[in-house]
Order: C-alpha cells, then sequence, then structure tokens
C-alpha cells in the first residue's frame, strides 16, 4: 500500500527529495570567478570635477570697465549681441565740473599758443642780450687795448724823459764844476767878472733844464699810475654791466624755462583732455558676445571702474580646469592622459578600465599650479589629446565635466586593499611607465 506522498506525482516535482542537488558547483564557479575578477588589471586614477575653459587667459570671459566716471547716454548693443572688435557698445557723458566745457580742447589749444609766443618772445630777448653780452665783451676787449696802447706809450715816454734827466743832471754837474773852477781864476784875477757871469748864465740854464727834465719824468710816471688806474675803472665798469646782463639773461632764461614747463603741462592737459574725450566711447577690446549687463538705463550714473558688461570672446584653446586634493596633487604630472566626461553628452564610465568606457574624451595635463585655491584644492588645466578623437564643437565656457586622470595599472585586489586601507594611489610618473611598457 503507497503513502500518500508516494502516490502524489506532483509533491515529488515539486520538492525533489529523492534527487541530489549541485548548488554548491554553482557556488564554487562563482568563487572562482570572484577570485579571476581580483586578478584582472585595474587602471588607478584621480577623479575630480571641473569646468570648460580655455588654456588663453584672452579667449575667456572678460569684464568691460568703465575707464571714467559718467553718465550713459546710449546704448548700441543688447546683452547676448556678437561684435567685433573696435565695435562701439555705450557712450559715456562728463559729469565733473573740470571737464564740462564743450570748448575745452579749444580754450586749452589757445593757451598753448599764448605760452608758444611767450617762448618766442622770452627767446628773442634772450638772444638780444647775448648779443649785448657779446658787444659789451668786444667794447671791454677794445678799451682795454686801448689803455695797454696808452701805457706802452707812456712807459716808453718815461724811459725817454729819464734818458733827458740824466742828460740835464750831467750838464748840470758840468756847468758847476765850470762855475766853480772859473769863480777860482776870477779870485786870482786871471779871469774877467764878465767870463764869470758868462759861466754863471750857464749854470743857471743848466740847473733850469735840469728841474724842466726832473718835471717831465715826475709828469710822465703820473700819467702812467693814471692809465693803470684807468685801466682798473674800466674793468670795473665793463665788469658791472657784463654782470648785469648776464643777470637779466639768466633771469630770461629761467623765464623761459618756466614757460616751457608750463608750455608741456598745457601739452599735456590737452593730451588728457583729448583721450578722456575718446574714453567717452566704451569700445569692444575684441570679438565675442556681449552678456551680464550690470547697467541697464539710459542716464544712469557710473563710476570709474565700475564693470558695465561681460565680453565671451570665442575660443579656439578649449580645455578643462580639474581641481583636485593636496593628497592627490603629487600624482599628476604634464602629458600625463586623462579621461573626460562633459555635462550633456552622455556618457558609459567604468574608471577602472577606460577603455572599456564609452562617452569620454581624452585629454592630456597641461599644467598642475603650485597654489592652493581659496577651497583648498590645486588647479589642473587640461588639453585635449591630438592622439584621442576631437572634443565636442558645442561645448561653453563654463560648463561642467568631470576628469579622471588615468595611474598605474594594478590587480583589481590591490585597489581593494589600498582603498580598505585608506592608502593612496601609487606614485606615478607619465616618462618612466613609458619606460617600463
Amino acid at each position: 500500500m503507497s503513502t500518500p506522498h508516494t502516490a502524489s506525482s506532483s509533491y515529488n516535482k515539486i520538492y525533489q527529495i529523492s534527487k541530489k542537488h549541485h548548488g554548491y558547483r554553482y557556488i564554487v564557479a562563482i568563487l572562482l570567478l570572484l577570485i579571476i575578477v581580483l586578478f584582472l588589471p585595474w587602471t588607478q586614477n584621480v577623479r575630480s570635477t571641473g569646468r570648460v575653459t580655455t588654456l588663453r587667459q584672452e579667449q575667456r570671459p572678460q569684464n568691460i570697465n568703465a575707464i571714467i566716471g559718467g553718465r550713459i547716454v546710449r546704448w548700441y548693443v543688447k546683452e547676448g549681441d556678437f561684435v567685433k572688435a573696435g565695435d562701439t557698445i555705450l557712450q559715456l557723458t562728463e559729469i565733473k565740473d573740470d571737464y564740462l566745457d564743450p570748448q575745452l580742447l579749444d580754450r586749452t589749444k589757445e593757451q598753448i599758443d599764448a605760452k608758444q609766443q611767450s617762448i618766442e618772445f622770452y627767446t628773442g630777448k634772450n638772444e638780444a642780450l647775448q648779443q649785448q653780452f657779446l658787444a659789451l665783451q668786444e667794447g671791454m676787449r677794445l678799451k682795454r687795448q686801448q689803455i695797454e696802447n696808452k701805457q706802452l706809450q707812456q712807459q716808453l715816454k718815461i724811459k725817454s724823459d729819464s734818458a733827458t734827466l740824466v742828460a740835464a743832471n750831467n750838464d748840470y754837474q758840468i756847468a758847476q764844476k765850470q762855475y766853480q773852477r772859473q769863480k777860482e781864476l776870477f779870485d786870482e784875477g786871471l779871469v774877467s767878472l764878465t767870463q764869470l757871469e758868462q759861466r754863471n748864465m750857464t749854470l743857471q740854464t743848466a740847473q733850469a733844464k735840469q728841474m724842466s727834465a726832473q718835471n717831465n719824468y715826475n709828469n710822465a710816471r703820473q700819467e702812467l699810475a693814471i692809465l693803470q688806474l684807468e685801466y682798473a675803472q674800466v674793468l670795473q665798469d665793463y665788469t658791472d654791466k657784463i654782470s648785469k646782463v648776464q643777470s637779466e639773461q639768466m633771469q630770461t632764461r629761467s623765464t623761459q624755462a618756466g614757460s616751457l614747463g608750463e608750455n608741456a603741462k598745457l601739452r599735456n592737459q590737452y593730451a588728457n583732455y583729448s583721450q578722456r574725450q575718446a574714453w567717452y566711447y566704451i569700445i569692444a577690446p575684441q570679438d565675442g558676445q556681449m552678456v551680464q549687463a550690470k547697467r541697464s538705463g539710459i542716464g544712469e550714473i557710473v563710476k570709474e571702474g565700475e564693470t558695465l558688461l561681460q565680453i565671451v570672446p570665442p575660443f579656439n584653446d578649449p580645455a578643462v580646469e580639474i581641481f583636485v586634493d593636496p593628497l592627490d596633487a603629487p600624482l599628476l604630472n604634464t602629458q600625463q592622459k586623462v579621461r573626460i566626461v562633459f555635462d550633456g553628452f552622455p556618457a558609459i564610465v567604468f574608471s577602472g578600465w577606460p577603455k572599456a568606457s564609452y562617452g569620454t574624451f581624452g585629454g592630456k595635463i597641461y599644467t598642475v599650479e603650485n597654489n592652493v585655491s581659496p577651497e583648498g584644492k590645486y588647479r589642473v588645466l587640461v588639453k585635449p589629446d591630438s592622439s584621442d578623437r576631437p572634443w565636442p564643437k558645442e561645448l561653453r565656457l563654463g560648463g561642467g565635466t568631470q576628469g579622471i586622470a588615468l595611474l598605474n595599472e594594478v590587480p583589481i585586489w590591490y585597489e581593494l586593499w589600498r582603498n580598505i586601507n585608506g592608502f593612496p594611489a601609487d606614485y606615478y610618473h607619465p616618462e618612466i611607465h613609458d619606460k617600463k611598457k
């Protein structure tokens, strides 16, 4: 007699109590598969977020500032417009009372012309004083030469009078001796009184000539002394006149130099006024799109250096800036490969198997900055990898990105062990890695 269990075929088919199970085989297979997976290669990487930028700073968004303060008169563009370099963006008008005169440039030019005429007049006066100075020097030279010639003549006359005086002295001495002898002969009675009187007359004549020669000699010496005094007086007079002319000439030159300085200052003001009027028009520094206007109305007052709006130039050198932790910064080097994921572009990412990923773009590290950002991270610039597919043309500045910097290839078990223990990734250098390959 059969039991109810044996009689029920459905029960046997469902519970299969009498059959042997092989589940352990699946468990072993799964374990073997896990062990095999643990020895598969895994690419270590450093992941970080960033945004789209450019390698060249002049291709990044640029603030357009008001160089001078003023009042907005007219806008020539609106937000979103594309402009060329040199296009007028807006016009300002003056608000400072120092520049409100509409004929400021013309009046400043008149001041410059007047000051230039004053400089020319001082130049003419200086030339006239120079001619006067030369004339006085020439007059002093001629007067000195005239007096020196007179002195030379007087010295010759002194020599002549000296010789005449010597001769007169000799004649007087001879006449005096002859008179003494004649007197002795007269006392002895050998000569007459008439002869004695003739000798006395001759003596008186010689004495008179001696006195006349002496007077002429003294007068000649006195005349030479007078000429010397006159020579000193002429030098004094001409020196005084020349000094006065030189003093006036120096004063004229000083005034002329002051006028030149004032003229240069006026020219500087004229150039500043002219340049300031050119700053009434805000000009686009380069091609780009106008965005983020800070001022919108007509008649609004803007301050000097205030930001009016931004211009976003077209960029031909796209790049990505990512920010990494200080712990990972030593692992990054220039020319190191990076996989980029752009926001808005679908991608399937296997960070450890970059070749199995889809939708990522290749890049190379262009530079790693040495200074830390305010957020405590280091900025890394990544440029496109020329050996990989080109980056999308639809990229926009500031778009979000994710960067995966590729490092060493290690087994999966090693990577799991490293992460469990909190160890950093292995030190990586592109050149050493290439040599090992």
